[in-house]
């Protein structure tokens, strides 16, 4: 809305210039024409025109077509100022020159110029004007030029001089309005330019490159009213600590062209500014100062919120690892006491003793080794985990865990097999770690495969680095818990699957991967089974290219 309102002043203020100026000529021009009339009638009754009513009739002519040409734009209005200095020249030279009675027509270009109301056409009515004169001039000095009847030279001259004095102070008069309305509109403008800086939020300077305030308008951020700031030195109202980064940030502008810089203001040590600093030219600098105290109290919060939940991590982490260790001392005497009992090495038992002496001791398993990977999580949390890497076969690693995992294999009725290379594959990496990948994924492609399945753990080089695949027949993973399962505590399947697991299996093989600067992906199908990737550079170079795997089933 405020832009169609001024284009809609800027429209009728050009009407009304436009107005203005056809009036003018179209006066003018009427004068002109009764002049001619009164001319040729007082001497031959209108039979024709004689060297009184002619000029008139150029002028009247010059008059009616610039009415015309004024409506049509810079070039029409030139057009219309050249039509009146010749038309001046010609009225009088047909009069005797410029010592005829219509000699003041050559100011009648200037009065025209004047009329359009714009400063940049008075320099073109001068110079039509003083062109007009001369033409009159050597018109009369190079020929024999007519002169108009003794009894009308009087009411020619007066004509001249009344009609030019009337137009061209008409013309004047409408130029001083007009530059007077413009003078108002342009004080408006910057009036309401001025309120606008004053009320926006930011404090706006501009410095010269030493930093000297050579203008302020805003807000009262530097502890005093804009106007009392000009010819004041900014580093004076910044606080002492943060003059040298404020002065470092000017010096910065006046190279580069910008700079930032963040301070406290002299006046106020709890506040907090931003001075952001452009470069306008080879003598000043453009500052926009900004309130940022609550954006620093903010982040300040933000900041105390994050050392905050990093401790509590921290703290919780410690806990869990301090308790593992608590728990893992009873839980080893019970495991210890319970695997005496069930192998009966100081006597029988009987049936039922047994039976309860092997649940305790699958229980201890079991709870020992939660406690194992929730210690090992813990530490990673922490950062507390460091890898004890070392060079060894690949092979030996995965056929450990893969001789472990026999029996549980074969009570679970699932075939477990390995596809390993006949030759060493060497690598670089964490033993236990490896072991622990292996072992995690193998158990749970065991838990997930129906009896008659069947799980395959291979190793091979690939890419330069080690690829590790366990995968299964079983009944697959859904795709929305694909997008959980490797977060600690998340974990897939139905309830009963969920017991007897921590869900931390596939978290600790992703952070040991990452460890390792490797990562693991899955791909599943709900109901054609699951294949775990785990990629890591951890291979050492081998000289000659590996033969093909050898296949062998527990």
């Amino acid at each position: 809305m405020p832009y169609v309102r001024a284009t809609s002043r800027r429209k009728a203020r050009r009407f009304g210039e436009h107005r203005f100026a056809v009036a003018w000529h179209a006066v003018f021009g009427v004068a002109a024409l009764i002049g001619a009339a009164g001319a040729a009638w007082a001497t031959d009754g209108f039979s024709s025109l004689g060297a009184e009513s002619a000029p008139l009739a150029a002028v009247a002519a010059a008059g009616l077509l610039g009415a015309v040409l004024a409506g049509l734009g810079a070039t029409g209005r030139t057009v219309a100022v050249v039509l009146w200095a010749a038309a001046a020249a010609v009225a009088c030279a047909m009069t005797g020159g410029t010592a005829g009675p219509l000699a003041a027509l050559c100011l009648a270009p200037m009065g025209a110029a004047a009329s359009f109301r714009k400063r940049a056409f008075l320099a073109l009515g001068a110079a039509a004007s003083v062109a007009a004169a001369a033409a009159a001039a050597l018109a009369g000095a190079l020929a024999d030029l007519p002169q108009p009847s003794p009894e009308l030279s009087p009411w020619l001259s007066l004509f001249a001089i009344a009609a030019t004095v009337v137009g061209l102070a008409a013309g004047l008069i409408g130029l001083q309005g007009a530059q007077a309305r413009e003078a108002r509109r342009q004080l408006d403008v910057e009036l309401e330019l001025r309120e606008i800086l004053d009320h926006q939020p930011q404090l706006l300077l501009t410095l010269s490159p030493a930093g000297r305030i050579l203008n302020a308008f805003g807000p009262p951020l530097l502890g005093g009213e804009p106007r009392r700031l000009r010819d004041r030195q900014l580093t004076d109202l910044v606080a002492l600590d943060h003059k040298v980064a404020v002065d470092e940030a000017l010096q910065a502008a006046a190279r580069d062209g910008s700079a930032e810089v963040s301070f406290a203001p002299a006046h106020d040590a709890e506040g907090w500014l931003e001075l952001s600093l452009t470069r306008l030219g080879a003598s000043r600098i453009g500052a926009a100062v900004r309130d940022a105290r609550a954006q620093r109290a903010r982040e300040a919060e933000l900041d105390r919120a994050r050392q905050s939940a990093e401790q509590q991590n921290a703290g919780k982490s410690r806990f869990l690892a301090n308790m593992s260790h608590e728990l893992r001392t009873p839980l080893n005497a019970i495991m210890g006491f319970s695997d005496i009992m069930r192998q009966r090495l100081f006597g029988p038992l009987a049936d039922r003793y047994a039976e309860y002496a092997e649940l305790i001791h699958e229980s201890g398993s079991h709870l020992l080794e939660l406690i194992n990977d929730v210690l090992d999580m813990s530490k990673i949390e922490a950062e507390r985990f460091e890898l004890a890497r070392e060079d060894f076969d690949v092979r030996d690693a995965i056929t450990a865990v893969v001789r472990l995992m026999r029996g549980q294999a074969e009570r679970a009725g699932v075939a477990l097999r390995t596809v390993l290379p006949p030759e060493a594959l060497e690598i670089d990496a964490d033993r236990r770690a490896l072991k622990q990948i292996t072992l995690n994924l193998v158990s749970n492609a065991l838990k997930f495969t129906p009896r008659g399945g069947s799980v395959t753990v291979t190793a091979q080089a690939s890419g330069g680095g080690l690829e590790l695949i366990v995968a299964d027949t079983g009944m697959g993973i859904a795709p929305a818990d694909l997008e959980r399962l490797g977060r600690p505590f998340e974990q897939a399947g139905d309830a009963e699957q969920r017991k007897s697991g921590s869900g931390l299996g596939l978290s600790l093989v992703r952070a040991f991967a990452t460890l390792h600067g490797g990562e693991m992906s899955i791909e599943s199908t709900v109901g054609g089974g699951t294949a775990v990737t785990v990629r890591m550079p951890v291979l050492i170079s081998q000289d000659e290219a590996p033969p093909a795997p050898a296949v062998s089933e527990a």
